[in-house]
Parts: C-alpha cells; sequence; structure tokens
C-alpha cells in the first residue's frame, strides 16, 4: 500500500469512529479529486460520494463501480439535471419549484422516482443558496408540487455559516433540525436531515443532523480537476 493510500485510510477510519453509533450516513465528497483517489476510497469501502457539478459527477460514474450512490450536493441548474438524472442517488440542493419541475420531468423519461432534499437558507452568507423556512412550506403545499410523481422529497439539508464562532453554528443548525421535525408531522418520507461537513459535521451531529458531508477530512486538500 502506498503512503496515500495509508494516509487515506486513516482519515477514513477517523472520521468512521467519531461518527460510530450515532446514526449519521457518511457522505465523502469526492469533487475536484481525481478518479484513482476515488477508487482507492472505494477499496476502502466507501460507497456514497459527493459531487457539486453534474458533468464531473458523470465522467466519475461512467469511471467507477456501479453500487456507488451519487449524491448532488452543489448548487444545481435546471439544464444539468438530464446529465444525472439516470443513476443519481439523491439530489440535496433544490432550491426552488422549477428545478424540483425539471428534476420531475427527467425522473419521468428515465422511467425513475428520484429523491430530493430541499436545501434550506439557514447561513448568515449571501454567497449560500437555499429556500427560506416559508419558501419551502409554501412548495410543499404548492398544486404543482402535488402534482409531481416522480419526485419524492425525503428531507432537508443546510449550510451553517463558516465562522469559528460554535454557538453561530450550533444555532442555526438547532432552527433546521427545528423545522425538519415540523415538516415531518405532515410529510412522513422526512427521514434525512443533511447538515455538516468536514469542519462543523460533529456540531451538526449533536444537534441532530443523520447524514453530513466530509471531504477534506478524507481528502485532504483538493486537487482540481478541470472537466
Amino acid at each position: 500500500m502506498e503512503i496515500r493510500d495509508d494516509m487515506l485510510a486513516e482519515n477514513i477510519e477517523r472520521v468512521q469512529k467519531s461518527i460510530e453509533g450515532k446514526n449519521c450516513t457518511l457522505i465523502a465528497v469526492t469533487k475536484t479529486h481525481p478518479i484513482e483517489l476515488l477508487q482507492e476510497a472505494y477499496d476502502l469501502g466507501l460507497r456514497v460520494f459527493g459531487e457539486n457539478k453534474a458533468q464531473e459527477m458523470s465522467i466519475k460514474y461512467d469511471a467507477l463501480p456501479k453500487d456507488i450512490q451519487w449524491h448532488m450536493i452543489g448548487h444545481l441548474q435546471t439544464n444539468k439535471v438530464k446529465y444525472i438524472a439516470p443513476y443519481v442517488s439523491l439530489i440535496h440542493s433544490v432550491d426552488g419549484l422549477g428545478l424540483l419541475k425539471e428534476i420531475n420531468k427527467q425522473a419521468i423519461k428515465n422511467e425513475r422516482v428520484i429523491s430530493c432534499l430541499l436545501q434550506i437558507y439557514i447561513a448568515k452568507e449571501e454567497t449560500k443558496f437555499g429556500l427560506s423556512f416559508e419558501e419551502a412550506e409554501d412548495l410543499l403545499t404548492s398544486e404543482e408540487f402535488k402534482q409531481m410523481n416522480n419526485i419524492t422529497i425525503i428531507g432537508l439539508m443546510g449550510m451553517a455559516t463558516n465562522t469559528d464562532q460554535e454557538e453561530i453554528v450550533k444555532s442555526e443548525f438547532k432552527s433546521l433540525k427545528i423545522f425538519f421535525e415540523k415538516l415531518k408531522i405532515n410529510h412522513p418520507t422526512f427521514k434525512v436531515l443533511s447538515m455538516g461537513m468536514s469542519g462543523d459535521y460533529q456540531l451538526a451531529i449533536e444537534e441532530g443532523s443523520n447524514m453530513v458531508r466530509v471531504g477534506s477530512a478524507i481528502f485532504g486538500n483538493r486537487t482540481y480537476l478541470t472537466i
């Protein structure tokens, strides 16, 4: 085993141990990392990968084993949905009715039902995407949404403010957990609360996350891939 393999194995083991027994799914964030590194991660047992660009995801999907679950975790443009609709396991970043309509349309074409999360804006940063609590409730009660039979909303995703102030991060995660529990009352399909990345996933788990998106804590600094 190469030195890089040893480091990768140690990182994976460290992260897995940190979430052991916490009923939490680990998504290895593989965006910008080369296919060879993803294959090493697969050989070490990882099976759930997260990408933020549809085209990059599709290239990796074609090259890697087909039992990998691919999660779209980045901002998704409507004209890119068609590239991932045949195989994507979960889309985390639904931030509007228009995108949801396109996912439903492409799911119909591929004879699939695609699972999605609504991305909720909880951070105090303008660069983040997402629905407000009110917009999410309006979407879920809209007649257009009720007519979509080829998508299933299974929960929520949120990204906290990028800050060293833990109380701010915890407060944002807590607000999303409360909202998630509120929506679950009328939406029994809600099972996933995707919160937490490399720098804050342990805080997120404390506040109720059951799915974390971890990249640099596993792979180290990104190797940028040009597609």
